[in-house]
Order: C-alpha cells, then structure tokens, then sequence
C-alpha cells in the first residue's frame, strides 16, 4: 500500500487537506496530513529552519512505518518536500509538488524583506490571523474556484498561531533547490494554476522541464489555493499519477 502524506501551505495546516484525504482513503491508500512543526498540535523547532522541518518531517515517516512515501506538497509544503528530498531521499517514493517554485527568489534581498513586511503589516499593526486571511486569501483564487474551498482556506489560515506564521513566513525566503532539480530520481508530478499570480504556471513549467522524466498538469482557472481551490480536479490529476506509475 502506498502511503501518501500531504503538506500545507503557509496559511494551512491538515485541514487543508480535508478534500483529499477521504478521498484517496476510499480508493486504497494511506492517506496523512501533518501539521508542519508549530501548526496545530505539531511541537515548534528551533531554530524555525528547513533543516529542522525536514527532520520533523523524517521523524513522522519514521513514525508512520509504511516505508518509502509519496510527498504531496503544497506552495511551502512543495519546498518542504523537495528539502526532505535533498537531505532523506530514501524516505521519499515519489513528489507530487503543487503551486510552488525551486526557490524563493531573491531571498536575502530587499524583496525578501518587503516580502515579509507585507505578510506580516497586519500582524504589526495589531490584527488577527482571521483579519490576515480575510484580507489575502480571497487574493489567491482563480476563475474558477470552488467556493467552499475558499472558505475553508480562510479558515485555516485563521487558525494559524501568529509566531509560527512569521517564522514560515521568513523560512520561505532561505530556500533554494534549483540545483537539486536536474538530480531528482524519482517520478514526479508539477500541478499548476492558469490563475496562480503567486506560483506562476510559466515558471512551475520551467521547473518541470528541468527534473529528469517530470510530468506536468495545468488546471485552468485555477488559482494559488489548488487543492482547496479546485480539490476534484486535483484529486482526478493525482490519482491519474499514482495509478501510471504503479504507486
């Protein structure tokens, strides 16, 4: 049995996942949503690094004891898996990297920080997550997303504790896997959205033609929330996946 775990953006947490996880459970896998070290119940890590959330995350397929999984991994959670790549491949049967990028660009830059200023404005000045998600999630959808999904991303994010957001908020900045990209070894899948301002689908495309044997899917009208934004179509993307390749 194949075991697939899922991991959230930013603003997410598990319940990001609530679309996908029955829905692969009712067709044979073993299905887990984490919440990334600080999310939810998940215990923090210090020092907030990729380093040490990748740890986190090999400690939970340690955990989970069903050998080798597929990483299903979205915006933060498509650098999370291609870090636990990098630094634990033999825990890692497949990637599955959805609305995400090979590195935050410009990242020790004036973008960068502007980057996080801008995430975090609200915060300063003495708003709630649901103040924050109120304002930026509505930015993240497509043409064509499903309304309920919208409203659950919301609602995710509301519930994220404040210091764990600015400390993802700032881990973003420091990845870079672009040179890991050409050396990746296992099947491969790149999901975007034709109206994913964040993640555009131009570069999510570039980033597929430089991993050996990638494959990738394009949902129209879709937007940065992808799995919430259009969770049928992504989950019919994935599945086609998992099934060619015997996963």
């Amino acid at each position: 049995m194949t075991s697939l775990v899922f991991l959230h953006g930013v603003g997410g947490g598990h319940h990001a996942w609530d679309r996908q996880l029955p829905w692969f459970a009712e067709r044979g896998y073993a299905s887990h949503a984490w919440d990334q070290p600080g999310y939810g119940e998940s215990a923090t890590v210090e020092p907030y690094d990729l380093e040490q959330v990748a740890a986190a995350l090999r400690r939970l397929i340690d955990a989970l004891g069903e050998g080798p999984v597929v990483l299903v991994g979205h915006s933060m959670g498509g650098f999370v898996a291609l870090e636990t790549y990098a630094r634990h491949p033999e825990v890692v049967k497949a990637l599955v990297l959805g609305f995400t990028s090979a590195a935050f660009g410009g990242a020790g830059s004036d973008f960068a920080r502007q980057f996080v200023a801008e995430r975090v404005s609200l915060l300063d000045a003495g708003k709630s997550m649901a103040d924050v998600a109120a304002k930026l999630m509505p930015t993240m959808a497509g043409s064509k997303s499903d309304a309920a999904g919208l409203a659950l991303a919301q609602r995710v994010m509301a519930s994220v504790p404040p210091a764990t957001y600015r400390k993802a908020v700032t881990l973003l900045t420091t990845f870079d896997r672009r040179a890991l990209l050409p050396a990746i070894k296992v099947p491969t899948l790149l999901v975007a959205g034709s109206d994913d301002r964040t993640a555009p689908a131009s570069v999510m495309e570039r980033m597929a033609a430089k991993i050996p044997g990638a494959e990738y899917a394009l949902l129209e009208g879709c937007g940065h929330l992808g799995p919430m934004d259009q969770p049928d179509e992504f989950n019919r993307v994935l599945a086609d996946f998992l099934q060619r390749h015997k996963l």
